[in-house]
């Protein structure tokens, strides 16, 4: 089979796809849902197995539900490969997704899973036209809170929300409309 050389065009949408999908993973992780909501598509549907199936508004609706139950979570996108058709494009992107659930007695929930998506460029923006999730693997183990002052050298701990380091470090990055602006860490907005 081999792999044909890209033209310009089909660069351009793999970067635009790329930034797509890694966007996928700050909405969630960041809980950003109107970012989320403007990744969709307005007839896209999405497919998390006995989880959730439906519609884009569904959709965001169930993940500001589902995400209640975790202090943190992390999308890592691993590998991605598309083929592109025009205004049509398909992917499988293979992520690693950290769960961390709440309080005491708190359980670490790692997964590796793959998305199968079906994309959509309209008025030259790619969104998702459909996502189902395929589970390859998953652990689960207690979290030990120790470990969370023992590494990393003392960085801020990531969180979900507007008050993440990144919204006061990365001012450029795609954050939803409705999403306050950053407060600085001394408690002033940026």
């Amino acid at each position: 089979m081999g792999v044909a050389e890209p033209t310009l065009d089909e660069i351009a949408a793999r970067e635009a796809l790329c930034r797509l999908v890694t966007a996928y993973s700050r909405a969630v992780d960041r809980r950003d849902f109107d970012l989320l909501r403007s990744l969709y598509d307005e007839a896209a549907t999405d497919s998390h197995g006995r989880m959730f199936e439906g519609g884009r508004d569904a959709y965001v609706a169930f993940c500001e539900r589902a995400l209640r139950a975790y202090e943190a979570t992390v999308h890592y996108v691993v590998n991605m490969d598309f083929v592109i058709d025009g205004d049509r494009a398909e992917g499988e992107v293979h992520k690693i997704n950290y769960h961390r659930t709440h309080g005491p007695g708190g359980y670490e929930i790692v997964t590796g899973s793959r998305s199968l998506d079906h994309y959509i460029r309209r008025d030259g923006t790619w969104r998702f036209l459909s996502r189902q999730i395929t589970l390859d693997w998953a652990r689960k183990q207690p979290v030990d809170p120790a470990a969370y002052h023992d590494f990393a050298a003392g960085s801020p701990p990531g969180q979900p929300g507007p008050g993440d380091l990144s919204y006061h470090v990365l001012k450029a990055f795609p954050r939803g409309p409705g999403t306050p602006p950053a407060r600085s860490p001394k408690g002033g907005t940026t």
